[in-house]
């Protein structure tokens, strides 16, 4: 095992706190959560259940925040501590403990310091997320499933809860399309680095002739709506569709016009709903994406009008973001970040922290360049 100056260790990791925490704002949150604490303490805070979930979850998520700093700072502590006693008593199992908490220390400290970048005005929100298959025929709606897959896991793995909202499916195989909700502050900070076209490489299992097949689909990441955002749409700016609900092959998943289309005539913009049981779910459901996409375009068009009036209309996103090649050789590459992993299969399994923590980053120091 290399030698390892702990002290020179240690000290960084007290520097990486103390700039954490400084951009946390520690006392602010402690602030947040007594004003929080005092509302959800009110005798009649669940006369209104919306309002009441909105505090007592903001609450809960203030405190987490909290917390976690409280622990990593204690948890620095303890390292100086085990440390000494490994010096002092030439332990070797006390060293390796050592060697293995400095290295979860780092990672967690890490992953906190990315959190301080989601910075932007949604970003503590929850998110929706779209998938659409795009070119490449059947192997792109399988591609779309891929992806379904991948961002479900990935919420798994981190505990977050989701809710998939929408479903079509592909005549052969796959989906054309799917929204669903990832429910966990930060959500929409975090994977809104997502957004973009993705390309899959691979050979087609759906080519007889086994020939190499490039599919494309495209992932939407918007916040979603909360009670206070107010979007109000006139009735007369919405058509209804009502439909049966399917399955794949067509197979009929219920006997009655559950499943909802809006379209807000305005602009265009359609939203389906299916995967509840009644029509009614189905249309608050649709609803609420509805406004959360038109909270997202309202801000999307004052930007636009602030680049234009800067002189700047280049686009921060090109069209395609990531290359997913299976074959002739495996590679997962981001082409933002320049991040890139050999192994696919991890990646479609939902490992892919590393790549959003890339894309964060390389959001802020975008940002940050264009300033």
């Amino acid at each position: 095992m290399a030698d390892i100056d702990f002290s020179a260790e240690i000290r960084a990791l007290r520097a990486k706190y103390e700039s954490i925490e400084a951009v946390s704002d520690v006392e602010g949150i402690r602030a947040e959560i007594a004003e929080l604490s005092e509302q959800a303490g009110v005798p009649n805070l669940w006369d209104d259940p919306a309002a009441a979930q909105q505090i007592t979850s903001r609450l809960s998520h203030k405190q987490s925040a909290l917390e976690r700093l409280e622990r990593l700072t204690a948890r620095i502590d303890d390292l100086e501590v085990l440390v000494e006693l490994a010096q002092d008593e030439d332990d070797e199992d006390s060293r390796t403990e050592s060697v293995r908490e400095l290295t979860s220390l780092s990672k967690a400290l890490d992953e906190l310091e990315v959190v301080t970048l989601l910075a932007g005005e949604w970003d503590e929100r929850e998110a929706v997320v779209s998938i659409r298959s795009g070119a490449g025929g059947v192997d792109a709606a399988d591609f779309a499933e891929m992806l379904l897959r991948m961002y479900l896991r990935w919420a798994e793995r981190r505990g977050y809860p989701t809710q998939v909202l929408d479903t079509s499916y592909a005549e052969e195989a796959g989906l054309k399309s799917a929204t669903f909700e990832v429910k966990a502050p930060y959500a929409f900070g975090t994977l809104s680095v997502e957004a973009g076209t993705h390309r899959l490489v691979r050979i087609s299992p759906f080519d007889n002739q086994g020939r190499r097949q490039t599919s494309f689909a495209a992932v939407e990441v918007i916040p979603l709506i909360e009670q206070t955002d107010s979007i109000e749409i006139p009735d007369n700016e919405i058509r209804v569709d009502v439909f049966r609900s399917s399955g794949p092959g067509g197979q009929s998943v219920n006997t009655t016009d559950s499943a909802v289309r809006l379209t807000h005539i305005p602009t265009g913009i359609v939203v389906s709903m299916q995967n509840e049981k009644s029509q009614i779910q189905n249309r608050a459901a649709a609803l609420r994406v509805l406004q959360s996409r038109l909270l997202l375009l309202k801000k999307e068009q004052e930007d636009a009008e602030k680049k234009a009036l800067a002189g700047d209309v280049k686009a921060s996103w090109g069209d395609q973001m990531r290359s997913y090649v299976l074959n002739p050789y495996q590679m997962v590459k981001d082409l933002r970040t320049e991040h890139e992993v050999g192994n696919p299969s991890a990646v479609f399994d939902g490992e892919i922290d590393d790549f959003i923590d890339a894309g964060i980053r390389w959001r802020a120091n975008t940002r940050n360049s264009e300033n």
